[in-house]
């Protein structure tokens, strides 16, 4: 006898969006890329100039002053993944709504908590809905 299969219930935006807060916030993930690419710049600049007034101690004190300029400029800037997907325009919403399915596309549920815990107990999925997060989150 073949086991029964659940039919899949249609998700929701929202309850992918969720899902990928969940997994983001199980993980302990934090979006810092592009906030960090902006206090990075400001360090680099920082050593730069510091390199060209003063040489070698020049690098490390402006090196200082960009690390210090660059964490007052962003301070408060850094949210957490759950925040930011929620906050995403309906259209980014739904685009990555779509990219996520295709990745669910196999896995079997009858609702959004059977689903979640499907994709928090297989790591491949969990990972690939991470990296889609990442790559989505960065560009």
């Amino acid at each position: 006898m073949l086991p029964l299969r659940h039919k899949k219930k249609p998700l929701s935006v929202d309850d992918v969006m969720k899902l990928l807060g969940c997994i983001s916030e199980y993980e302990d993930v934090k979006v810092t890329y592009k906030f960090s690419k902006k206090g990075a710049t400001i360090v680099g600049s920082g050593a730069f100039i510091g390199g060209l007034v003063g040489g070698p101690l020049g690098i490390a004190a402006g090196g200082v002053a960009g690390g210090l300029l660059g964490a007052w400029m962003t301070r408060g800037q850094f949210k957490p993944i759950p925040q930011i997907i929620m906050e995403l325009p309906p259209d980014k919403k739904q685009k990555l709504y779509n990219e996520a399915t295709a990745i669910l596309r196999d896995l079997e549920w009858k609702d959004a908590v059977e689903l979640t815990k499907q994709v928090m107990d297989n790591e491949t999925v969990k990972q690939q809905l991470l990296a889609l997060l990442e790559k989505f989150l960065e560009g």
